[in-house]
């Protein structure tokens, strides 16, 4: 028996299954609360739910994450700068808007260098790096990570990005990361955002590959540890730790592979529901839609291959919060009151005096801060910022009790950047906290989730009667499933009119949505009404769907499955995919107008050449992808004899006048190991 563990780690829980893989039967199953203060201590406690001997005789571990996604949805990462050769300042200056708003690039994370290399990629030029890093040595030195990116690197072989590296790692020991060792992307600003979010989540996937590393060793296994790419496909974690950015939608990834198992149908959506946001994938046809021109995610765009993936900012450890006597959902994702109280029982004490104080405030009084780690330089914090970590290594703090227990103050208090870098993390009410309120999840402290409630309906003038407890809990449910319906709508419909939506839904369509989710099921006579509805079945996966989705189908007259299992699917899925490599080179054609004739510039890794012959341009760049690719693939972690499998595809457009104009070629060369 070839046994395969798998692991998911989310951002609320940590999935681990055994699996034999020549019979695809699930051995045994185990799940565990993500620790995000140290993941090895979440990742261990799923892996002792398993039998030990088939930890120890696994002969594959596969991992997949949301870390980085809920990383980049959090707006989270290390304190990144990019370099970028072949603007100047006053080309960002000019397209500043353009660039901070639909590329992520500002002014203080990303310093231009002025070079004069051609677009056919034929000459280069590089700066005098002695002068430059005399310069700009402090500026580099003063980020956590770095990153580069080069105008018309897909052509030269990006000379500057491969020197720059070099000379950085040499004078700070950071980690850099350059953009063509991750795309070869026509857009020098998409890929300088693929190559800065990056250097971003270094420190993110770095502790959670170290962290099943430790746990896999400490129970005695051997086996190679492969994690799951964007795409579907596999990668070593050398190379992960490479690459974080390529994980960006890993665990999605994971779940479409495990999707393919559970429907017998051919078209149906993924719904996949974890601790902070929603993952929605297509599959039409038994294909997953897949995202060729890269994955944007939170408004990040990159060049990075992969499934097509529509994530959005609702998970059971969404923030739920009181907005104008109503409940509302925040973006921001929190520690549920519940499971915060089950880790620190004093909590409960603490809610009990304030619903005794009847203090109310536009503040949420009820939510608690809590240290996470301690960041590496404190001093780089505020007066404040350092004050709340100081406060918080006594323990949690409810924000009734910070002005009590410091000198800090709830009007001056600025948070933000400590959250965003994961430093400190907020407890508030989420629907986990309603599930345990209505009893459809009761795995931690439901006196801490009652409690909470009783204060916001008592801030609202309403009495915290059993009666109004329940009317409250049914109204965040509502708005849960209000969510995720109105999302499963848009995603619907930018699929189906991709140009009227091309940036989402207006405002005024939106307004349409959400009435359709209102007027769902009423009876009395209209003047006019508009439902929404899908053939597509409904897939739901992880723990808290089950709950959700079925309101949502009836919703839109589809059919919904919640499988078995569903709850560890991604961990299910990651044992499911294998290594593909696929490496593409470019051939431009151009004109010779003095001698009347075509000549072909092969834009390889290793930089462009010119050939006066198609046959030799074609030959050398099909040995070129094919070189690549086997490169790639031993780097992701293939071994042994590997095939190449190499096409050359002809590109041609038609002219006005209805004839071909031959445009060039792209030699394409793919390598597939099955593990």
């Amino acid at each position: 028996m070839k046994i395969g563990i798998g692991i998911d780690t989310g951002g609320t829980c940590t999935d681990a299954v055994a699996v034999d893989l020549e019979t695809g039967k699930l051995l045994a199953k185990g799940k565990s609360l993500t620790t995000r203060e140290d993941l090895s201590v979440g990742i261990g406690n799923a892996l002792d739910i398993l039998p030990s001997e088939l930890i120890r005789d696994a002969r594959l571990i596969s991992l997949s994450t949301t870390l980085a996604t809920n990383a980049v949805i959090e707006d989270k990462g290390c304190r990144a700068k990019l370099v970028l050769f072949g603007l100047t300042q006053e080309n960002i200056e000019r397209e500043r808007v353009n660039a901070a708003k639909n590329f992520r690039l500002d002014g203080n994370s990303v310093l231009c260098i002025d070079t004069h290399g051609s677009s056919d990629g034929l000459s280069v030029d590089e700066p005098d790096w002695d002068a430059f890093f005399a310069e700009h040595g402090a500026w580099v030195k003063d980020a956590d990570a770095l990153s580069a990116v080069e105008l018309y690197a897909n052509y030269n072989g990006a000379p500057c990005e491969k020197h720059f590296k070099e000379h950085a790692v040499s004078l700070t020991g950071k980690k850099c990361v350059i953009a063509s060792e991750l795309t070869n992307g026509s857009s020098v600003l998409a890929r300088g955002s693929t190559a800065l979010l990056n250097a971003r989540l270094f420190p993110i996937i770095e502790e959670f590959v170290a962290a099943a590393k430790a746990d896999f060793e400490v129970r005695g296994s051997h086996a190679p540890i492969m994690v799951v790419r964007s795409d579907g496909s596999l990668m070593s974690s050398e190379a992960t730790l490479l690459r974080p950015v390529e994980t960006v939608l890993s665990g999605p990834a994971a779940s479409v592979l495990a999707g393919k198992s559970f429907s017998g149908r051919p078209d149906y959506m993924i719904v996949d529901m974890g601790g902070t946001s929603t993952d929605v994938s297509v599959v039409t046809g038994g294909k997953p839609v897949t995202a060729d021109n890269g994955i944007r995610i939170a408004n990040w765009p990159t060049y990075v291959r992969g499934i097509h993936v529509s994530p959005f900012n609702l998970g059971g450890d969404t923030a739920i919060r009181l907005h104008e006597g109503a409940l509302a959902l925040h973006p921001r994702r929190v520690k549920s009151l519940c499971s915060a109280a089950s880790q620190w029982p004093e909590i409960c004490d603490q809610l009990r005096k304030l619903l005794v104080s009847r203090h109310y405030n536009t503040f949420p009084l009820h939510e608690f801060f809590y240290l996470v780690r301690e960041p590496e330089d404190i001093g780089k914090y505020t007066q404040d910022e350092q004050a709340l970590i100081r406060l918080l290594r006594s323990g949690p703090c409810m924000l009734e009790n910070l002005e009590e227990r410091s000198d800090l103050s709830l009007y001056r208090l600025n948070s933000e950047r400590l959250e965003a870098e994961g430093v400190i993390m907020r407890c508030g009410m989420t629907p986990t906290d309603f599930m345990h309120i209505r009893g459809d999840y009761l795995a931690y402290d439901r006196e801490a989730s009652v409690l909470a409630a009783k204060y916001m309906l008592m801030s609202t003038d309403r009495e915290p009667s059993e009666e109004n407890i329940a009317a409250l809990a049914a109204e965040a449910y509502d708005l849960v499933e209000g969510r995720m319906y109105e999302n499963l709508v848009s995603i619907a419909l930018e699929r189906k009119f991709p140009k009227q939506f091309e940036n989402g839904l207006d405002e005024q369509t939106l307004f349409l949505v959400r009435q359709a989710w209102k007027q769902r099921g009423e009876n009395r006579s209209e003047l006019l009404r508009h439902v929404f509805s899908t053939d597509y079945t409904l897939i739901g996966i992880g723990a808290p769907t089950h709950l959700f989705l079925p309101e949502v189908a009836r919703a839109l007259h589809a059919e919904f499955l919640v499988p078995d299992n569903a709850e560890v699917a991604n961990a299910i899925g990651a044992l499911r995919a294998d290594i593909n490599a696929v490496v593409r080179v470019n051939i431009s054609q151009r004109f010779n107008f003095e001698a009347g004739k075509s000549y072909y510039i092969c834009h390889a890794p290793s930089g462009s050449r010119r050939f006066d012959d198609r046959d030799e341009a074609t030959a050398f760049a099909s040995r070129e992808a094919g070189a690549a690719a086997l490169r790639e693939a031993r780097s992701r972690g293939a071994a042994g004899e590997l095939e190449v499998r190499c096409r050359v595809q002809k590109h041609q457009a038609v002219s006005k006048w209805g004839t071909g104009v031959d445009m060039g070629y792209t030699a394409t060369a793919e390598v597939e190991v099955h593990l």
